[in-house]
Order: C-alpha cells, then structure tokens, then sequence
C-alpha cells in the first residue's frame, strides 16, 4: 500500500489528444510534472499537414456520428455499426484476446507506412524523458518511431477495447497505468506482461482532493452528506463508522450550499436536450430556491446558447447566475479548472458514464446518463457495481423520483461509498511509478484501500 507521497517529481513528456474531455482531464492533473506543458498530439505548434488531416477526419468523424445518434433508426444503426469496430469484449469467459483488431491494425497501418507521428517523436526524442500517453495512438507512435525513453500509456476508463494494446504485446515495450483492478485483467487477457503493467488509479484533481489526507474532499462531502440526506435516515445509522472513516469531529448544522446537481454534456454535446429536460421537470423547485442546477456546456459556444435560450423560454431567466449556472469556458484546461471549483459545492453529478465516473472518489453520486459507446457501458457497470452510480430514471419526472432517492438516504449512500472505496491516489501512484519505484502488480494492495 503507497502511503507517501512523492517528495521529488519525476519530469515528462505529457501527451493528449484533443478530442473530447476524457484524455486532456486524464492528463490535467498530470499537468505539475509535465516539461513544456501538455502537448495534444493532433494539434500541437508544427504538425505536419498529413498528420492533422488524419487527426482531424477521425475527430470529425466521431462527432459527427455521435451527434448523428440523435437521428431516429439511421442514428443509432449508424453509430452501432462504428461502435462495434471498438468494442470492448465480454469478459467472460477468460480467454486469448490478444488477437488484433481491425480498428488497431488500421492505426498502425498508418503509423508505419504513412510516418503518423514521426515528426512528433523526433521531436520528443531530442530530450528523451519517460513519455506518458493518455491515448494509445501516441503510445504506439513512440514506439513504431523508436523513442529512445520509457513509454506509458495512461488508460481512461474501467474496462477497454483490444485497440489499446500493440499488435504484439509480449514484446512491445509500452506500460501501462491501469485505473482499476478489471484493466489489469483485461490487459493480461490482451497479452499484455504482468511487468508492463501498474494499477495506480485514475488521476483525479488535486483542487478536490488535497491529498495524502484528503482535507478538501472530506471537508467538501460533509456538507455534500449534509445536503443528500435531509431526513438523516443514511447518517443516523452509521454516525459513529462516517466520522471515523472520514476522519471527522462532527456535521455541520448546515450544509454551506443549497442542493447543487451538476449536469455535464460530453464532448461531441450529444446529450444537451436531456439537460434542458431536467431543468424543466425541476423549474418550480429552481424557482423556490430548492435546488441549484449547474449545465456544463463546456468549450461549446452553441451548447451555451442553447442552454441559455431554453433557461429563458422556461421563465427563470431571473434565475440565471443565481440558481441556474452555464458553465462555457472556450479553453479546455481553463473549462477543466473552473470545472473542478464546481463540485466542491456539488452534491449530484448526471453525466453519461464517461472518465468522469471515477470522480465518484471525491464523495459524488453519480446518476447515470444514457451510455454512449461499448466502452461507457463497462463504465456504467463499474459504477453500479462499487455501489456509487445510479441508472438515471425517467428525465421527465426527475421532480419526483430524485426527491424520493434523496429521502431515502440512498444518494448519501453513494457519495460516502465512492469516497470511501474508489481509487484516489492516481496521481501520486503514477509518480512513483515514473519514478522507478516499480509497483508490481502481485503487491499492489486492493484498489479499495488506494
């Protein structure tokens, strides 16, 4: 069990891709040990023009087919038809995966043959520090082009397709920062050596964390518990076990912050009607001061909009910046920032499964929105599983039923549970990872105690 806390940061080459949120929030915490920055390997000074192109089609893409997914019958054969190319298989029963897939051979038919990302790592390669990937095609360009140092590829969700792994992986040279114990397994069933492999946890914002001991993000659920269980009936039962585990004194007499949910959009903004939905079912409790809703339009300028233009067909334009907050920022890593100061004061995130369900860590329920893509679906089950997630229930009623679940005590439940249980120390596992002091999988203690 890692119980300090890396003292010297090792310094790297931190990599994304901009392409959605989920590997530039994976690499924002990141962010302290990385030399010149967070570099997007689709949009970086210099690229070459062939290389943006083929970054560019594959974005447009996805966007394109998630947003088409909104389009009766055609949508959804649509986007099925590209899901099943990155499809995470069953896990049961245990067999060889390491078979490669089609969408995997096509990435490094271009890596190879087509020199995709070769200006990138020669340019790395000048200054050989470990380079750490939260998406697997630089991973794979590093190694295809010889980069002189070590290669990590972080991965960015809790379960994944064959495409994460190299073509051969009992000699490839890429390691991996596995965010659960399913991930270790899964890679072993891709072929992936044990050696290759450390299970750190996701790396989760230090501004809601404070860690080794956590101080912001037991200070930021007491009131979160506070506000989840208005009867006490979940507090009132296991008092004397949440203080000790939470390492707490007593409760506040009253939470610091009205009733907060925080509905986030994904990337491709293909969710954004069942946000207005919400806002609707729930005008009446905005308006009397009940409950406070923030919409996360993200880098989206016209989900913006759109979300301000429904708030004021609703009638509770007088609520806007009150009890209803637009969160638009066009910089990612500023959105990101201004992200994470929300859920200090957030008591319920709704949000599709995404990288955000292991935000569950710092103390958020997490009501599940309809999952997007093979890989969401694990997620969803995870979530679900560790006893911190919840199916969403019908949208048009959410007036109802999220009263009824926050009488119950069950979302108080949830909130402690993910504190509790979900792995919060990624970032400080992945440093000392970095820093050659090697975790072997076989004395890696139970993802619950991280």
């Amino acid at each position: 069990m890692i119980k300090n806390k890396v003292k010297t940061l090792p310094k790297i080459w931190l990599i994304t891709v901009d392409m959605g949120y989920g590997h530039q929030r994976a690499a924002y915490p990141l962010k302290k040990f990385a030399y010149q920055g967070m570099i997007n390997a689709n949009t970086y000074a210099g690229i070459p023009t062939a290389d943006r192109k083929i970054w560019h089609d594959q974005r447009k893409f996805y966007e394109f087919i998630s947003r088409f997914k909104r389009v009766p019958v055609l949508g959804d054969a649509a986007f099925n038809i590209m899901d099943w190319f990155q499809r995470v298989p069953e896990f049961y029963p245990k067999r060889n995966l390491s078979r490669p897939s089609l969408q995997l051979m096509s990435i490094m038919y271009m890596t190879k043959h087509k020199n995709w990302g070769k200006h990138l790592i020669d340019k790395l390669a000048k200054k050989p520090l470990p380079l750490v990937s939260t998406f697997f095609a630089p991973a794979f360009m590093a190694e295809a082009h010889n980069y002189p140092g070590d290669i990590y590829c972080l991965i960015c969700d809790a379960d994944i397709s064959r495409s994460w792994v190299s073509v051969v992986p009992k000699t490839s040279r890429i390691n991996y920062l596995a965010p659960n114990q399913r991930v270790v397994e899964r890679l072993q069933l891709y072929g992936v050596p044990k050696n290759k492999i450390f299970l750190t946890g996701f790396p989760l914002p230090e501004e809601n964390l404070d860690y080794p001991k956590f101080t912001q993000a037991r200070t930021d659920l007491k009131h979160r518990l506070f506000n989840l269980d208005p009867e006490k009936k979940y507090l009132s039962r296991y008092k004397d076990s949440l203080l000790k585990n939470m390492q707490l004194k007593s409760w506040p007499k009253k939470a610091d912050h009205p009733l907060t949910v925080t509905f986030a959009v994904g990337g491709a903004a293909a969710q954004r009607e069942l946000g207005v939905t919400i806002v609707k079912s729930l005008a009446s409790k905005i308006s009397s001061g009940e409950i406070k809703i923030n919409l996360i339009a993200g880098v989206h300028a016209d989900v913006k909009k759109y979300f301000k233009d429904a708030v004021i067909k609703l009638g509770l334009k007088k609520e806007l910046d009150k009890m209803i907050t637009i969160l638009y920022e066009p910089d990612k890593q500023e959105y990101m920032r201004k992200f994470n100061q929300l859920l200090k004061k957030t008591d319920i995130l709704w949000t599709k499964p995404s990288e955000l369900s292991f935000y569950c860590a710092i103390g958020l329920p997490i009501i599940i929105a309809p999952p997007i893509g093979s890989q969401e679906f694990f997620n969803q089950k995870w979530l679900i599983n560790l006893g911190t997630g919840m199916n969403q229930d019908n949208p048009k009623y959410v007036n109802e039923w999220l009263f009824d679940w926050l009488a119950s005590g069950r979302l108080a439940e949830s909130a402690a549970q993910g504190f509790l249980e979900a792995p919060k120390m990624g970032v400080d596992n992945i440093a000392k990872v970095i820093s050659k002091n090697t975790l072997k999988v076989k004395n890696v203690a139970p993802i619950s105690q991280y």
